[in-house]
């Protein structure tokens, strides 16, 4: 089952946010967590539900980042600057890639543009929402946990959709955490979010098959539950061998990479006018996915 609305997940699990992008909020006996900064824009979102749902936010002392892009970390400015006690938990490759001035400027800048997109710009100027290099963090690996009192978040190296992706898994709950490392649960399809190394995504995935899932909590089109959670990890799998099969056929027809990404890219958004990124940002995954494919195709 899939809900895309913000509200109560589980005992001491909430989403937050929007229905393209959102947060949850993870309380443990002696602290809660945020997972996910999601797009800038969920801000006011997120704030207003923390007040509807009693959600303390000074309990809040750590805040999870899964992977750098500019649509998984818009909030987590506001968060760190506003209550400076947060720690904040990344990758070694999310915080090297944070702290790069293009990176840096490349997130606010699509974060502004996609705000624009959605028609939810106006009212965010009183927010300090930019990326800027004025705050660092902890180091995650394979194997870490973060204690939260009573439960405790298992860290994963979950390379495939970026190079600097982690997810979590809560064993608890069976709640698993793996951005867009998993594939996103977009109206009543599962979207393959690879990027770049399609290899290296597919074989992320077999590693998420020996977990038991009953919260497969995604960052982009809310939750899935039940018996769906369950086999939302092979249902991925076997989406994301389609969309190669798909891919390298349209390169094979067409013999160039960047005609074969805009007739892939002009595919989707027929499919799909209403997905939340922009088509040019999209086009250009699909480009370096296709230059990886034509690689090992010639290969």
């Amino acid at each position: 089952m899939r809900i895309r609305q913000a509200g109560k997940v589980a005992d001491g699990l909430w989403y937050l946010g929007r229905e393209e992008s959102g947060s949850y909020v993870l309380e443990g006996n002696d602290c809660s967590i945020l997972i996910n900064g999601g797009l800038s824009y969920i801000l006011p979102d997120v704030l207003k539900q923390m007040k509807e749902f009693g959600i303390d936010a000074g309990k809040i002392k750590k805040f999870l980042i899964l992977h750098s892009h500019f649509d998984h970390i818009g909030i987590v400015p506001y968060f760190k600057r506003t209550y400076p006690g947060i720690e904040a938990f990344a990758s070694k490759r999310a915080w090297e890639i944070l702290a790069m001035p293009k990176a840096i400027n490349i997130a606010n800048t699509f974060s502004k543009s996609v705000a624009e997109k959605m028609n939810v710009a106006a009212g965010l100027e009183k927010y300090d929402l930019d990326w800027r290099d004025d705050f660092t963090g902890t180091t995650l690996v394979e194997g870490d946990t973060i204690d939260l009192g009573g439960r405790k978040l298992q860290i994963m190296e979950t390379p495939g959709h970026t190079g600097c992706s982690i997810s979590a898994y809560e064993p608890g709950l069976k709640a698993l955490f793996p951005s867009d490392a998993m594939g996103i649960p977009f109206k009543d399809i599962v979207f393959p979010s690879a990027n770049t190394d399609f290899t290296q995504y597919q074989q992320t995935l077999e590693r998420y098959k020996p977990l038991a899932v009953n919260y497969m909590c995604a960052d982009h089109y809310g939750y899935v539950t039940g018996e769906e959670a369950a086999r939302f990890t092979d249902m991925t799998i076997q989406e994301a061998r389609n969309l190669r099969a798909q891919m390298e056929n349209v390169y094979r027809s067409i013999g160039d990479i960047d005609a074969a990404a805009k007739a892939i890219n002009e595919e989707f958004y027929r499919v799909n006018p209403e997905y939340f990124i922009s088509a040019d940002i999209l086009e250009g995954v699909f480009r370096q996915i296709v230059k990886y494919l034509a690689k090992n195709m010639q290969g």
